[in-house]
């Protein structure tokens, strides 16, 4: 009777590393999404819309922003620059919301929403959050993601599918 209750033990154990997993939070090694934040930021998109009295910008249709070799693409971004005495127009921040798709390296992740504070290094994805890295992947409600630590957090109903490797 051990004997058996070890095997299916063993069984189910081994049967659960092919199954899907389902967590409220999750730590992410984001090797590919680690970035230097300090490179130039290029932004192209259909139309461009500048309000002098925030310090703000607004790019619309089919946005694509690059710094290094990350890329972003949304239907529409929000640039906000840091603003005061002797400020030099350095972006602050960008808000990009519609069919938002972050890609570095062999990573990507797709979300409704996304804010990257340029100043600190983060991205925040919010809104039915998909992570590809390889044939891994991982979706949850919000990933906030540290591009100088390459690493990040998955939270919000957290659902993992990994693939097991080769012979």
């Amino acid at each position: 009777m051990k004997r058996l209750l070890a095997i299916v033990m063993s069984a189910t154990l081994a049967l659960s590393a092919f199954t899907p997993a389902l967590a409220q939070g999750a730590q992410i090694a984001f090797g590919g999404l680690k970035h230097d934040s300090s490179l130039p930021i290029e932004i192209t998109a259909e139309q461009l819309t500048i309000d002098q009295s925030d310090g703000s910008a607004v790019f619309t249709g089919d946005v694509l922003i690059g710094q290094g070799e990350m890329r972003l693409s949304a239907a529409k971004v929000r640039v906000e620059y840091v603003t005061g005495e002797g400020s030099t127009g350095e972006i602050s921040r960008l808000h990009a919301t519609g069919g938002v798709t972050l890609v570095n390296g062999a990573e990507a992740a797709e979300a409704v929403d996304a804010v990257y504070t340029v100043t600190s290094a983060q991205v925040v994805m919010t809104g039915s959050v998909i992570l590809t890295q390889g044939q891994n992947a991982l979706s949850g409600d919000r990933l906030t993601v540290d591009l100088t630590a390459g690493t990040g957090q998955m939270d919000g109903r957290v659902k993992t599918i990994l693939q097991p490797g080769g012979e």
